[in-house]
């Protein structure tokens, strides 16, 4: 086939030179989060990665997430990494309620042109809430799709592995009537609710991510991007002492459509919504969008970003380990017989 001026894969709105530029940058970035049991190097068709020696019968817990239409915020502030953090954060959370230690995480963004710079600053988030979680960036994929996705945005998505011994499993077997129900306090919205969240500050109140939240003394776009934060160092020591019968994390749905996931048939819960003062992020947007209580807690998480279930007679004890190691915390509510979570 003769050489000449015809098409190549630039003119069709991929760059591999670009790419391969942006795969180097990421290189220290990945290296960074490697242990003892990363067994491959950046690059590799597939991520080794050895059980870590001690666990007697160790069970693989996995889970995959995004970031949701947050992503919005970092397009419109430019600050993209944040929300790395936030796509780790929210991994860790849904593993540790089964009780499981991060191991390793997977990324995927997906863009319609690749901008060196984002990518870069994508993966630095995810390293830097690799390295917070004590868990190994084990690769990943960058996809460059022209036509695809609008200019500017990209789509971002992650995958985790952790492991748990078998008896420590939190499976909800240990969970029965009358066991208390331990609030952590949230950093914000954390990645859930953003749908509503944009159209009420972008559209209704009509401000922008660089004007005042009224009421909060900072931007919109700080207050929005505020990171999802992990649980895992803090409840990881109660954990290891088996005082924890189950944990609920507290995000798309609220409170109602989360805690009954760890709950068995049969049992229900009652929270005190008067035990703790909703941040004033959630009193804005619920005055600003006029939403009613009941679909703000169906919505948001309201400030409680996860529920810890214990036995009753260790609830302050565990509640006052929690604040000694930095959490707000407090007794929010109990277990009951029934079905369904009633907020009173």
């Amino acid at each position: 086939m003769p050489e000449g001026e015809g098409l190549d894969y630039r003119a069709a709105g991929v760059d591999l030179d670009a790419a391969e530029r942006a795969k180097d940058a990421l290189t220290e970035l990945v290296s960074r989060t490697r242990d003892e049991n990363t067994l491959s190097e950046m690059g590799s068709f597939g991520g080794l990665y050895a059980i870590p020696e001690g666990v007697r019968q160790p069970i693989l817990v996995s889970s995959a997430d995004g970031v949701g239409t947050k992503l919005k915020l970092a397009f419109l502030t430019g600050r993209h990494d944040t929300v790395g953090q936030d796509l780790v954060n929210h991994c860790v959370n849904d593993i540790l309620v089964q009780g499981a230690t991060p191991l390793f995480f997977l990324d995927y963004l997906a863009t319609g042109q690749l901008e060196e710079g984002v990518v870069t600053e994508v993966v630095r988030g995810v390293a830097q809430a690799c390295l917070e979680n004590g868990c190994a960036l084990l690769g990943g994929e960058t996809a460059e799709m022209p036509g695809f996705y609008s200019s500017g945005e990209y789509d971002l998505a992650g995958f985790i592995t952790g492991v748990v011994e078998r008896e420590k499993v939190l499976d909800g077997s240990r969970i029965r009537p009358g066991d208390a129900l331990i609030g952590l306090g949230s950093s914000g919205l954390h990645t859930n609710g953003y749908s509503l969240a944009r159209k009420i500050v972008f559209e209704e109140m009509a401000l922008g991510v660089v004007d005042l939240m009224p009421g909060l003394g900072e931007t919109v776009g700080d207050a929005l991007l505020a990171v999802h934060r992990s649980y895992s160092t803090s409840l990881r020591p109660l954990l290891d002492e088996n005082r924890i019968h189950g944990l609920a994390h507290i995000t798309g749905g609220g409170i109602p459509g989360n805690l009954p996931r760890v709950l068995d048939q049969g049992q229900s819960a009652r929270i005190d919504t008067q035990s703790w003062e909703v941040p004033a992020l959630f009193r804005v947007l619920q005055e600003g969008g006029r939403v009613a209580t009941v679909e703000m807690f169906r919505v948001f998480n309201m400030g409680v970003g996860m529920i810890v279930i214990v036995a009753a007679d260790d609830a302050d004890s565990i509640a006052n380990q929690l604040a000694t190691a930095g959490e707000m915390s407090w007794v929010l509510g109990e277990v009951g017989v029934g079905e369904g979570v009633e907020l009173v």
